[in-house]
């Protein structure tokens, strides 16, 4: 089970994951499949959408960003407008400053409530969590 799974798993009342795309420069169909997936989550399947694009990492190609729409049911008519749509592309650009001021280099990046992870561990992952839930309490 991926990592951010088993931590909801742990934590299911005290954390949400919030992702920011930062699509690299050297990948070419980064970028695509970053506001193909904020366009499949105006039709609220984000989360659906980028679990396919990463199945599909090796092989994507606009062909297969559609696939991957079709298959998830979305309205494709409207998928494709947003893929091109002003609001989409400052929602990327809104995620790629956010990945700048934070110090992000490379993905993945984890934080939790702003503290950049650097063990990756359910463990350590928990600990910090813990952590930050007892300051809370104690203010």
């Amino acid at each position: 089970m991926p990592l951010l799974e088993q931590v909801l798993e742990h934590n299911p009342d005290t954390v949400k994951i919030v992702l920011k795309n930062m699509p690299l420069s050297f990948h070419k169909f980064a970028e695509p499949a970053a506001l193909a997936a904020l366009a499949a989550g105006e039709q609220g399947k984000f989360w659906e959408f980028h679990d396919e694009l990463f199945a599909a990492t090796s092989k994507l190609t606009p062909d297969v960003i559609n696939a991957i729409g079709t298959k998830l049911d979305l309205n494709m008519e409207k998928f494709k407008k947003d893929l091109t749509s002003a609001d989409i592309k400052q929602k990327l650009a809104q995620d790629l400053q956010d990945a700048k001021e934070a110090g992000v280099t490379g993905t993945p990046t984890l934080f939790v409530n702003g503290i950049k992870l650097k063990s990756r561990t359910l463990p350590a992952v928990q600990k910090i969590i813990d952590d930050e839930l007892a300051a809370q309490k104690a203010n």
